[in-house]
């Protein structure tokens, strides 16, 4: 297993490259398996993620080839199977279950896994997909879903869910007549999905808004795309920027889907200019504390959440953190407090008062984005931090050690 150890202290200058979005890529490369024919993808980001979604892809019966950031999928004879080993590291495995119920009118799933950062059940899926005319049972930890051929349906999920959006929309682009998604999610990676199937010829309107419009079709083509961002790891860097009090140049930055982070962050004192270049982003005076309530998109993203608290435990003054999303994400705050912040949690809330300096410390990662949230730490903080566990990391960062190097940090991975 390996860890990561950073000597902290050193402003990052420079520019840095933002990859694909794994959130984009995941659904997307699932969305293949509804293309009669090969489909290409570039932007697809090199992540534990995109490689176990693949593998799992060939199981299901695709074709894969992957190199140099591109992705081939060419769908074969179906088989309906997705097994425990491969959805148990995954959560987005289970976007499997709408193109798969769609191509061939059955799907064995596993119930997914992936961070522990809450139940995230499922229910949502299968509620939406039963109205469109499925049926389920749960057998020895599987999803067994069956149908003829789905039909549209008008479906109002309870909440925002992205993956529950998704599946319907992926299934929906190959039922009989009109499907209507009330309560949608708005994520742009949801906006991606429909993009890339109306690349293949779907029919979908509304994608981006609460209420999405899919009209059925007998069969989508395959089309070159290219996946979009990533807002998270821009996000990220652009943390990076201000918690060691330096200057980057972040490229392929995603700006306008960033707009609620870029308001906190210049809330809290930093300078951030889009420019024809990439997004400038800089801390040219004190960090000041701010309030924060994670919501589903447009609000505050809950995968931006552990790295601005990181920013935080260096402003002055107090802040406050309201996690509205998932009820088991303030893991990494008693990592930050190991290295010298001070955070109280109550309920749903943490109250962050800031520090002068963070210090290094042996640290361990119980989630993707708490690892982000502790190597950015680890990047302000006096000493070496050694930070375990980043095979979290490297589910949702591609090379995140070689970037940050490149504009001055100081890390370097060591096996345990």
């Amino acid at each position: 297993m390996d860890k990561l150890v950073i000597d902290g202290g050193i402003p990052l200058t420079g520019s840095i490259e933002v990859s694909g979005s794994k959130n984009a890529a995941l659904p997307i490369l699932f969305a293949a398996i509804l293309a009669s024919d090969s489909v290409t993808f570039s932007n697809v980001p090199d992540l534990r993620d995109i490689h176990t979604t693949l593998k799992l892809l060939q199981m299901l019966g695709c074709a894969c080839e992957y190199a140099d950031g591109k992705a081939c999928i060419t769908p074969g004879t179906l088989l309906p199977e997705a097994p425990y080993e491969l959805v148990s590291t995954m959560r987005a495995s289970v976007l499997c279950l709408g193109p798969l119920l769609a191509r061939i009118g059955r799907a064995r799933v596993a119930l997914p896994g992936g961070c522990a950062i809450g139940a995230r059940p499922v229910d949502q899926h299968l509620k939406g997909l039963e109205q469109m005319g499925a049926r389920f049972d749960l057998e020895e930890g599987y999803i067994l879903g069956r149908c003829r051929k789905l039909k549209g349906a008008h479906v109002t999920f309870d909440m925002p869910t992205v993956g529950g959006t998704e599946n319907l929309l992926m299934a929906a682009v190959l039922a009989e007549g009109e499907t209507i998604l009330e309560n949608a999610a708005r994520e742009p990676e949801v906006v991606d999905l429909a993009n890339f199937l109306l690349a293949c010829g779907a029919r979908i309107q509304g994608q981006g808004s609460s209420c999405i419009r899919i009209q059925g079709v007998s069969e989508l083509r395959g089309a070159p795309y290219a996946i979009m961002p990533d807002r998270i790891e821009a996000g990220t860097f652009l943390v990076a920027a201000g918690i060691t009090g330096g200057e980057l140049l972040v490229r392929n930055c995603p700006f306008k889907e960033l707009e609620a982070v870029i308001l906190k962050l210049r809330d809290m004192g930093m300078e951030i200019t889009a420019t024809p270049e990439g997004v400038l982003a800089r801390c040219a005076c004190p960090l000041r504390g701010t309030d924060l309530k994670t919501q589903p998109y447009p609000g505050f993203p809950t995968d931006m959440q552990a790295q601005v608290m990181a920013l935080m435990c260096s402003a002055q003054g107090a802040s406050v953190v309201e996690e509205s999303i998932f009820e088991n994400r303030f893991m990494h705050v008693q990592e930050l407090v190991r290295m010298g912040a001070q955070i109280k949690i109550s309920g749903h809330t943490a109250m962050v008062r800031g520090v002068s300096q963070l210090a290094g410390a042996p640290v361990m990662a119980s989630d993707l984005r708490a690892s982000a949230s502790l190597v950015l730490a680890g990047l302000a903080a006096r000493g070496t931090t050694h930070v375990r566990r980043i095979y979290h990391l490297d589910r949702g960062y591609e090379r995140i050690e070689n970037k940050l190097n490149a504009v001055g940090a100081r890390i370097r991975r060591e096996k345990e």
